[in-house]
């Protein structure tokens, strides 16, 4: 009888793959999120110089793109960091610009108050265009169906809270739709666009 070992001997058996496969895995992991981190840094560095060097108040009048181009750089990172995080990033990203867009628009205008309806373009919306984005690029054809479904969803909300605080409340200033001849065709449009978005939000359940 051979004395070498067979395929089930423990003692001949070579090491495992997974702990050696687990670690360069998660070594990119780790790099990847330091490139982000240091692009982010560097790119607030960037603007604090051009503050200081050319007088540009960005800390008055520019502050929202501090938020803005952190949330474009989470959106191109996640093209190479890939699977779900990257998926994940997009949509933050998303949402960190679409946020970062709404208070430059409120910190131009001072209508601060729109935040009453604005949420729903950071909320279902931002989210929505994350996907797109992440799934366009990626060809991800269920990200970019979901993602239209949310993104959708977001716009209908923003229209309809939009026409009730601006058009009969008038949080912003007179409401243009009292009085008028356009608020009954206003209000049976509100009520098409919340039974659209409760049947879209009935099939994503089911």
């Amino acid at each position: 009888m051979s004395d070498e070992p067979g395929p089930n001997d423990a003692s001949g058996s070579s090491p495992p793959p997974a702990a050696a496969s687990d670690t360069a895995s998660s070594a990119p992991r780790q790099d990847r999120g330091g490139l982000i981190i240091g692009g982010v840094l560097i790119v607030l560095g960037v603007l604090f110089l051009a503050e200081r060097a050319f007088g540009v108040q960005f800390g008055r009048f520019g502050w929202p793109l501090f938020v803005i181009v952190p949330g474009l750089l989470l959106m191109a990172a996640s093209l190479a960091v890939g699977g779900r995080e990257g998926s994940g990033l997009a949509v933050g990203g998303a949402i960190t610009t679409v946020v970062g867009l709404v208070l430059a628009y409120q910190n131009a205008t001072g209508l601060w108050a729109t935040w009453a309806y604005a949420w729903a373009l950071v909320g279902p919306g931002a989210t929505g265009l994350g996907l797109i984005f992440y799934g366009l690029l990626k060809q991800q054809r269920d990200l970019v169906s979901n993602g239209i479904r949310s993104l959708g969803s977001g716009l209908a909300l923003f229209a309809a809270f939009g026409l009730f605080f601006e058009g009969i409340i008038g949080l912003s200033g007179e409401p243009f739709l009292l009085g008028s001849e356009l608020l009954p065709i206003a209000l049976i449009g509100l009520g098409v666009v919340l039974l659209g978005w409760s049947l879209v939000r009935g099939r994503q359940r089911t």
